[in-house]
């Protein structure tokens, strides 16, 4: 699945039912369901589930919170646009494969 495919999936009423659970986070986030979209986040125990938790944190409001789970992902905290490190963490779940 390419970043285009992704987004075209958008105006579907659901995730593809094969999509990873980081990715299925991201698409539920860009939908505006934040509570389904951090439910999926927090069972993910992997650098790449922190790092869509924390982005989800920071979507919140909540940077306390966003910091301790770009800590545990091993990523620098965010400071730009929400939408540019939606981007950038749909690019890097789709490049690594995880689809």
């Amino acid at each position: 699945m390419t970043p285009v495919d992704f987004k075209a999936s958008l105006s579907d009423a659901a995730p593809a039912p094969d999509l990873a659970p980081t990715l299925a986070a991201m698409w539920w986030a860009a939908k505006g369901d934040w509570n389904k979209a951090h439910s999926i986040a927090q069972d993910e125990e992997t650098s790449e589930g922190s790092w869509v938790h924390a982005y989800l944190h920071r979507v919140e409001g909540d940077l306390g919170n966003a910091g301790y789970w770009y800590r545990r992902a091993g990523k620098p905290v965010a400071n730009g646009p929400l939408e540019a490190e939606w981007e950038q963490i749909v690019q890097s779940l789709l490049g690594s494969g995880r689809v």
